[in-house]
This record gives C-alpha cells, structure tokens and sequence, in this order.
C-alpha cells in the first residue's frame, strides 16, 4: 500500500469518536499514576507491587460487586485490599531488609495467585452494567469522564492536605533524606510502610474503577501498570516544568499527574488509529517514556551550556 493510499484510508471521524474514551481511561490511569507518584517521588523508592495490587482491586471490585454491594462498597474493598498488599511490601523491605524492588516483586508474584483465590480461580470475572449498578461504563462515556474528574479532583485534594500534615511531611522528608529524617527522630520504617500502603491502596482503587468501566476484572489487568504510571507522571512533570519555570504548588503537581495519565492514553488512541500493530503498543509505551525522561535531560545540558557560553563571553570582554 503506498503511503497516499494509507493515510487516506485513517478516518478523521473515527479518531474523534475514540478521543472521549481515550479521556475517559486516562482519567483512571491518572489515578492510577497518583499511587505511583507517592513511592516514586514522594518517597523514592521503586515499587514494582503495582502491576499486582492493579489487579487485586479490580478482582475485589468486581467479586463484590457480583456478591450484590453497592459501587462504592465494591471501591472501599478495593482500597483496602490494596493497602494489605502494600503493607506486605513494606514489611518485606523494612523487617526482613529485602532490597525495595525485590519486596515489590515477591509481593507481585504472590499476588498472581491471591487474585486468582479472589476471583474463585477464574482469569476473568465480567460484570454487565445492564445487571449491576457501575459507577463508570464505557457505555456512558461523557458520565464516566464527569464523574472521573470529580474523583480525581477529591483524590488530588484528599492527597494535598494529607501530605501537608505532619505524618504526611514525614513522609516525604524520609524520602528526600532518611539520614536526616531518623536524626530528626523520624521512624523511617514506619513512614515506608506507610506509604507503600497508601501507594497500593490509591492503586487498587483505580484498578476497581478500572473494572467498572471496562465491565470485567481480568487476572492480567495490571501487567505493564508500572510503566503506564511512570509515563503519567513523566509526562505529568516535563509539561509541568514546561508551563511553569519554578515550583508553584504541591496540588498543581498532582493535577498534571492526572493529566499526564490522560495524555498518554490519548497517545495510545493516536497509535491505534494509525493502524499500527497492537502487540507493539508496549514498545511504544517504553519509547515515549524513554523521549520524556529524556527531555530534562537535555534542558539541562542546555542550560548549562548557556550559562558556560555567558561565562566564556563576559570574560573576553572582560
């Protein structure tokens, strides 16, 4: 096919028609991508328990969904579950001195069967919003984005006052500096696991939305989450840092977080349309968080070479 007969074969309309639900489950892997942002730049460490405990709240969503709970009972359940994963993360790295990303990955492994025990040894569980009152359908989309704004916006601002409280602020100074944080008589144990737990809990709730929308919990929901969440934030930071010169608010931050999410599923919308192999959606997904580490990168390296031109340029004149 010659490349005048490929483009005039992408339907502009299609594309259209696609972006709302694009929208709609970016909103959720922005949510997702919050619970990221809390190990990973909150309290710099590398969870890799994500791709498990994704699952397990959409497990949990849809078993109690299907047990006759109402949504939100179902998302409650969901969180919970996913803080136990969490703690059990925590535990690993913090009473038995397992590196950070090996606890995470032990606990994911473990979680593969926790979640099939949780589904009744079924890989997939399908709820039908005809059936069962789901807080989000992609059957109704401009509902779904409505109401995933709102949670996000009560998410954003739950998780602006809470890090601003003392046991929040303890968190993020032991993830800026331990050292000084344990001289400051600052449990750093405690705060770790504290945090990976509301990590994995802010996660699994978006995995129990996640299977609302879709309208199934499927065993390998969460595979590749981490990556996504780490695009979100990426995407969320460098258009951040873009738009404003220096740090404004804690809550902007978050905001473009949640952004970032959406932003990159509108991308994976744009990919789709172009008719390009599914199965390369991950390499995808790996090149367009590699440009977007990569862009403070180069800013940086730019910036210096600016200010060491200035330098060069003040001393000849001088």
């Amino acid at each position: 096919m010659s490349i005048q007969a490929y483009f005039s074969s992408l339907s502009l309309l299609k594309l259209l028609r696609n972006l709302p639900g694009g929208v709609a489950q970016g909103l959720i892997w922005g949510l997702m991508a919050l619970g990221i942002y809390i190990t990973f730049r909150l309290l710099d460490v590398a969870d890799l328990t994500v791709d498990g405990s994704f699952t397990t709240g959409g497990a949990c969503a849809a078993m109690m969904i299907l047990a006759g709970h109402g949504p939100w009972a179902a998302l409650a359940a969901a969180l919970l579950a996913g803080m136990l994963a969490g703690l059990c993360t925590g535990l690993l790295h913090t009473k038995l001195g397992i590196p950070a990303i090996l606890a995470g990955i032990l606990t994911q492994f473990a979680l593969y069967s926790i979640n099939l025990h949780i589904m009744g040894m079924a890989a997939n569980r399908a709820l039908s919003v005809d059936k069962y009152p789901l807080l989000l359908s992609s059957r109704h989309i401009p509902s779904a984005i409505g109401k995933g704004l709102a949670i996000a916006a009560v998410l954003v601002a739950l998780m602006y006052w809470y890090f601003g409280t003392e046991q929040g602020s303890a968190i993020r100074a032991t993830g800026n500096n331990p050292a000084m944080s344990r001289a400051l008589g600052i449990n750093i144990d405690n705060m770790k696991v504290l945090g990976l737990s509301l990590s994995n809990g802010v996660v699994a709730l978006a995995g129990g939305l996640m299977a609302q929308y879709q309208g199934f919990a499927d065993i390998n929901m969460g595979r590749g989450a981490i990556v996504i969440g780490l695009a979100a934030v990426i995407i969320g930071e460098v258009l951040f840092r873009a738009l404003f010169k220096r740090y404004i608010n804690f809550s902007i931050m978050l905001a473009f977080t949640v952004l970032g999410g959406v932003l990159y599923y509108l991308v994976v919308v744009v990919v789709l349309w172009l008719k390009l192999d599914s199965n390369d959606l991950k390499l995808f997904t790996a090149v367009i968080v590699a440009l977007f580490l990569a862009v403070p990168h180069f800013r940086d390296r730019n910036q210096h070479s600016f200010r060491g031109g200035k330098k060069e340029e003040v001393s000849g004149n001088a």
